[in-house]
């Protein structure tokens, strides 16, 4: 196997999550207006095909985790099997609870669609309903999250401890898993402090992407590990 070529393929896919991720998960957020449902409700019929290709991006975002949680997989078992498998089930727990979290964002959609069974709703019940899914959602992410924060902690144990890739980029992977945690348990004990450490601590991520991509792996410290697994 080829490591390099296993190593470029991660970083590039894990830099396909960027746009997807962000698109997918702060398109529709940037248009909620918070506290005023009629604003928020204009701002997705002014913009009902943008809505349905964030939740098609939010959808195929899991499908590329599951392709670099592979990969990174083939790079790392090497250093600690039972590690890089670890690292591979926290990433595809969260995959289930991303992609069936998006049903709130098709529920909007159903209930903006003006099918005669919704008649029976005022339009005021309609648009709570519409803030009520758009917000059952937002809580649904961060449950993912934490499971994203979870994977990225063996990830950064593997990164430190194989000499093929910096260790500092395996302390900020665990830097960068601890954010995504902190924030989905603030985000339920204590809701009121907006706290959003994640928005600081990705960097290991933005500097592990990057690293595989241009530099890729110390190949003979890759082949010495694989001889030792052997």
């Amino acid at each position: 196997m080829n490591s390099n070529k296993t190593a470029r393929t991660a970083g590039f896919l894990y830099l396909l999550l960027a746009p997807l991720g962000f698109f997918g998960g702060e398109y529709i957020p940037s248009i909620t207006v918070p506290g005023n449902a009629v604003a928020t409700v204009n701002n997705i019929m002014a913009h009902t095909l943008l809505f349905r290709l964030s939740v098609l991006s939010a959808l195929i975002t899991p499908i590329v985790v599951v392709l670099v949680a592979l990969f990174l997989y083939k790079l790392f078992k090497s250093v600690n099997k039972n590690q890089a498998v670890l690292m591979v089930i926290f990433a595809l727990a969260a995959l289930p609870i991303a992609m069936l979290n998006e049903l709130n964002h098709f529920a909007v959609l159903l209930l903006l669609n003006g099918t005669d069974y919704l008649k029976v709703f005022s339009v005021d019940q309609l648009y709570s309903q519409v803030m009520f899914f758009l917000e059952l959602r937002h809580y649904g992410a961060f449950i993912a999250a934490i499971f994203w924060g979870l994977w990225l902690l063996p990830m950064g144990l593997l990164i430190f401890k194989s000499n093929f890739i910096p260790k500092l980029i395996g302390i900020l992977m665990f830097v960068a898993g601890f954010g995504y945690i902190v924030d989905s348990a603030a985000l339920f004990l204590l809701p009121n402090l907006n706290i959003d450490f994640s928005k600081f601590t990705f960097i290991g991520e933005f500097l592990l992407l990057l690293w595989l991509l241009i530099k890729g792996v110390n190949v003979e410290q890759w082949k010495k590990r694989s001889l030792e697994s052997a």
